[in-house]
């Protein structure tokens, strides 16, 4: 019956989103549900939930559990929430006696303690034990905080590590109910103060306070309070959900004391000996020190951003805070359309490039298959090239010359971001910037902009965005020009920014950064160690697309960009003589003359490992389907670069179709290919 309830629901936004861009506005006619079990009518009629009854109705929130929606309600049960308030009457470590509390009672708890609770055990969307199993879940709450859940060894799901789900999948008219048996707990505490608290972290945590990083991930919000006064309608008219905050965030993987001692690690010494003997001589493989003539030190001013322990303490933070589940975009049984599924079609694995706080610098996080185990920089000899057509290649010219660091799969949740134990240490030596990053790079600008990390974006679905906006669109979500941090608009609010949510679009990990109008923008792109590369952008032929001249800089001024190429008409199609895409399956060479041809005109297929709309020509797991009939993305290679690691790079976008029409730009993806790999004359590079 379950499965059943929500493979209808699941169905039914599937074909919501299938017909268009823009989702249609919900029927208010039905907005309150006259007969049926409600979410809170299930909770009226639990005696054993009678506590958290009274808190929905201290703030209201019943009502809001008996209208017309999809919500997933986590209820505790009368004994878990008294638990929770003897903690807080009790806690010695409270700021405010008794965390404000009145009495030690339902009734002493605060309006805003009823808030906080009611609020972090509802979500907008259905999460059924499905979506939850295998490696975990992140789920967006209405508090606008995550739980994390997990599997523990008897098979049962546990959210935040601690409260379990004793009644499972409780289906209802507008949604799910799951019973928890404790309170799920939240934290105020950041990161640092997190860490100290760790017992088996200590030695990390030493090095994290003394190398002052610890004031380093200490925020948690920019601080600003973002108006609603642009345009922020979508190209049908609808008005569209728009942030007024933005929250700030980190993740730091961390290693034990234990993994630390496998290493011959005992003490704070230790580490920094360590440190000295990796990071010393790093200016030989590092270029951005060298570059700007920066000379390492092995001294005791650990607080030297180019101090070693410095250094290898900033390679383990991470900008954007992810949980676990979040690190690439792995394929989860239970989602909404099977939006994860078409991105790695063919045997393409899921990974994914992030910036460090160690200056100019990725590491790359990859899981390969079968399974869900994550790494952090493995290394795979000739990845991204291939001795076989239509493969990603045979084993022999692919073995593993470092396995990598593996993840944890737990979350360690502060305030402000996650801690992962790694089961390794954790360093940028030779072999990142030689082995692991000497390979086609792709960087997702949905990654990359940690602002939509940070701010839950990146992962969200079309209905929960749909609730923050009233019940109105849910498509996609409107930025404010100075949201983000990199993103500069030359000619103000004239500039629309906007993202498409994860859905069932033509975008790579269903999800985009896009916008419209006159446009004239740039986004700041991840450094590359230094070297040349050719440079691609990822797009797909649309009517409805722009035509613009793309440019690069070293800073985000106008005057310092160089122009990329000649324009880019998206409204022009595949088949078009200036693109000369073919179906490549009817070949006899499997494409082989056709792709060489593309790219001498500035043109590739899209990967191999993406499929595009699923469905929409029949089996998508052929090789027709997946690499373009009907629905063709395509690469435009814009040029060879010559890059230095210690410069910014800069991508300017600028419309030359002067009108205000509302045909779009697109930023999906980019990839930094060095020009070994392209001009590579034993291999190929691969499809995917």
């Amino acid at each position: 019956m379950t499965k059943n309830i929500i493979k209808t629901s699941i169905g039914l936004l599937t074909v919501v989103i299938t017909l268009g861009s823009c989702n249609k506005e919900p029927d208010v006619s039905n907005l309150y549900t006259s007969t049926g079990e409600t979410i809170e009518s299930f909770i009226e009629n639990d005696s054993n939930l009678t506590s958290f009854k009274y808190i929905l109705q201290r703030t209201g929130l019943d009502r809001n559990m008996a209208t017309y929606g999809q919500y997933t309600c986590y209820a505790p049960t009368n004994t878990g929430v008294q638990q929770y308030i003897d903690s807080l009457w009790n806690d010695p470590e409270a700021v405010v006696p008794h965390n404000g509390m009145t009495a030690q009672s339902l009734e002493g708890l605060s309006d805003s303690l009823c808030n906080d609770i009611a609020r972090y055990h509802l979500t907008n969307g259905l999460y059924s034990i499905i979506s939850m199993g295998g490696s975990g879940a992140t789920i967006t709450t209405m508090l606008g905080r995550p739980i994390s859940s997990s599997v523990d060894t008897l098979g049962r799901t546990v959210l935040n590590g601690v409260s379990t789900i004793i009644s499972e999948d409780n289906e209802v008219i507008n949604g799910l109910v799951q019973v928890v048996n404790k309170v799920v707990p939240r934290t105020s505490r950041l990161l640092a103060p997190t860490m100290q608290r760790l017992e088996d972290y200590s030695i990390f945590y030493e090095a994290l306070a003394k190398t002052g990083l610890a004031d380093s991930v200490a925020k948690s919000n920019k601080g600003v309070t973002y108006s609603k006064d642009y345009d922020h309608t979508d190209t049908d008219g609808a008005s569209l959900y728009t942030p007024t905050e933005c929250k700030i965030g980190y993740t730091i993987f961390a290693e034990s004391n234990a993994v630390m001692k496998a290493n011959g690690i005992n003490s704070f010494e230790d580490l920094v000996a360590y440190a000295n003997k990796i990071y010393g001589g790093a200016s030989s493989w590092y270029d951005y020190p060298r570059e700007k003539g920066i000379t390492i030190s092995t001294g005791s001013d650990y607080t030297n951003r180019f101090n070693a322990l410095n250094m290898f303490v900033a390679y383990h933070i991470l900008y954007a805070a992810m949980a676990q589940d979040q690190m690439v975009f792995e394929d989860k049984p239970g989602v909404a359309a099977g939006t994860d599924k078409w991105n790695y079609v063919n045997g393409g694995e899921p990974y994914d490039y992030y910036e460090t706080m160690l200056p100019h610098t990725l590491l790359k996080i990859w899981e390969p298959q079968p399974g869900k185990v994550l790494y952090i920089n493995r290394w795979v000899l000739n990845n991204t090239l291939t001795d076989e057509v239509g493969t990603r290649g045979s084993s022999d010219m692919h073995p593993v010359k470092n396995p990598g660091i593996i993840i944890e799969r737990t979350d360690i949740t502060a305030y402000n971001g996650y801690i992962h134990p790694i089961k390794g240490m954790l360093v940028y030596d030779d072999h990142v910037p030689n082995g692991v990053l000497n390979e086609r790079v792709r960087l997702d600008a949905e990654t990359f902009l940690e602002e939509l990390m940070n701010n839950g974006f990146r992962y969200m679905y079309s209905d929960e965005i749909s609730a923050l906006n009233g019940g109105g669109s849910g498509a996609r979500v409107a930025y404010p020009v100075n949201y983000f941090d990199d993103v500069i608009c030359y000619n103000g609010e004239s500039t629309k920014l906007r993202t498409n949510v994860r859905g069932d679009y033509r975008a790579y990990q269903a999800d985009t950064f896009q916008g419209w109008g006159q446009y004239d923008l740039a986004v700041r792109i991840p450094s590359m160690p230094s070297g040349l590369y050719e440079f691609r952008l990822f797009y797909s032929p649309m009517g409805h697309g722009g035509m613009m001249q793309f440019y690069w800089g070293k800073t985000k001024s106008v005057q310092d960009m160089q122009a990329l190429s000649i324009p880019l008409d998206v409204r022009i199609q595949e088949d078009d003589p200036r693109i000369g895409w073919t179906a490549f399956y009817t070949e006899d060479d499997k494409g082989i003359a056709s792709d060489e041809a593309m790219h001498n005109r500035g043109y590739m297929r899209g990967p191999f490992s993406f499929c595009g709309h699923p469905g929409d020509d029949g089996d998508q797991s052929t090789v027709k389907n997946c690499r373009g009939d009907g629905v063709v993305t395509l690469r435009r290679v814009l040029g060879r670069i010559n890059l230095k690691q210690s410069d910014e790079f800069w991508f300017r976008f600028k419309s030359v179709i002067n009108d205000d029409s509302d045909l779009k730009w697109q930023l999906d993806f980019v990839e930094f290919v060095p020009v070994s790999i392209v001009d590579n004359d034993r291999y190929s590079e691969d499809w995917y």
